[in-house]
């Protein structure tokens, strides 16, 4: 793979920008003027981006921003809406087969996903970042579960990831208040990784996807896994997965690189297989 940055998309597809560069795949949200509101187009194309990111062997981490002051506003309601009546099933499976899609397809990514949160990130683009395996945030950025202001439930996996992120009562309070909560605050109570200056945020970004590319892949995948899978299973069930995913990245060409690196005494080359 070459290392000059790869353009790909049509001009129908210029509402999320995509290049791949260094091995790592970069999706960037491109609606500013609604601060990157998804419609359903839109988020259907960033789950084929995730998708294929977990398929290229090329690309070895993945980013997700924004333009302008937004990260992502969340689900462009008006975009989504339609006319008629609805019947019993339809909100339910809307919710299954959109939202839950996407931030299902940051979870299971095979690569390591990181969030560099632009702007405002709220209800479905708070939980896309926070789905994230890393987080970062410009000083400008806020994160707001603006769900209780429309008076519905939070949806796009919002009461699965948040609980698991800062326990219980504090999801409860973000949840039920609908507060916007700063970048400072985020990283406070974990959310975020790391707070950096806006004119930072870019470089920053490119600077960590640079060292989650140059890592031994496969077993960064196996260790989300093992990570994303802890809070849901028991320990006799966690032990048994950690020891089979040893199993298999003690197969790997990084993890005998790894080793020999070791007694060599100089830093690891991996080739991310």
């Amino acid at each position: 793979m070459s290392d000059s940055p790869r353009e790909s998309g049509t001009s129908a597809d210029s509402l999320i920008r995509h290049t791949t560069d260094n091995h790592v795949s970069h999706i960037t949200l491109n609606r500013p003027e609604t601060r990157n509101a998804l419609t359903p187009d839109q988020r259907e194309r960033v789950i084929r981006l995730l998708d294929e990111a977990s398929a290229d062997p090329a690309v070895r981490a993945v980013v997700i921003t924004g333009t302008g002051r937004g990260f992502c506003a969340g689900a462009d309601l008006r975009a989504a809406s339609t006319t008629g009546e609805r019947t019993a099933g339809d909100v339910a499976r809307t919710i299954r087969t959109g939202a839950q899609r996407l931030v299902s397809a940051v979870l299971d990514c095979e690569k390591p996903v990181l969030a560099a949160v632009n702007g405002t990130a709220a209800g479905l683009g708070a939980h896309l970042a926070l789905a994230c395996d890393l987080v970062l945030a410009a000083e400008s950025a806020t994160f707001i579960e603006v769900f209780v202001r429309r008076g519905i439930v939070p949806d796009g996996g919002g009461a699965y990831l948040l609980p698991r992120l800062v326990g219980p009562q504090r999801a409860k309070e973000l949840m039920f208040f609908g507060d916007a909560l700063t970048a400072a605050d985020a990283e406070r109570l974990g959310l975020v990784n790391r707070v950096v200056p806006d004119t930072d945020l870019d470089r920053t970004a490119r600077a960590w996807a640079t060292r989650l590319a140059a890592g031994p892949t496969r077993a960064l995948a196996l260790t989300k896994q093992l990570v994303n899978a802890a809070l849901d299973t028991d320990r006799a069930t966690a032990f048994a997965a950690e020891a089979a995913a040893q199993e298999i990245t003690m197969t790997t060409a990084d993890a005998r690189e790894g080793v020999r690196s070791f007694v060599e005494r100089r830093s690891p080359e991996y080739e991310g297989r």
